[in-house]
């Protein structure tokens, strides 16, 4: 069994209140949530408007696979015009 998670920090360079944060940060979420079979939550930053964490796991018997899904995550956050990627940090337990 191999597991992966992925932090992901971002940076909302034209948010100006935590409402339209959390708009962006759960578009995303959602995105990844649809596409992939992973858990995902914001976990960082959260009072702060144009600043954003976001933790994903996923479990799997094959590496592979989880390389794949890690670049698709990678995809899906650099499509996200409103966000900034400011680190990725991938984990392998």
């Amino acid at each position: 069994m191999k597991v992966v998670i992925c932090t992901i920090e971002l940076f909302l360079p034209d948010v100006g209140s935590l409402k339209a944060k959390r708009q962006i940060i759960k578009s995303i979420t959602q995105r990844i949530r649809s596409r992939i079979n992973a858990s995902v939550a914001e976990t960082g930053f959260q009072d702060c408007w144009q600043r954003a964490v976001i933790g994903v796991a996923m479990v799997s018997s094959s590496g592979t696979l989880l390389d794949r899904q890690v670049n698709f995550i990678r995809d899906i956050v650099d499509d996200c015009a409103e966000a900034e990627t400011v680190e990725f940090l991938v984990e392998y337990v």
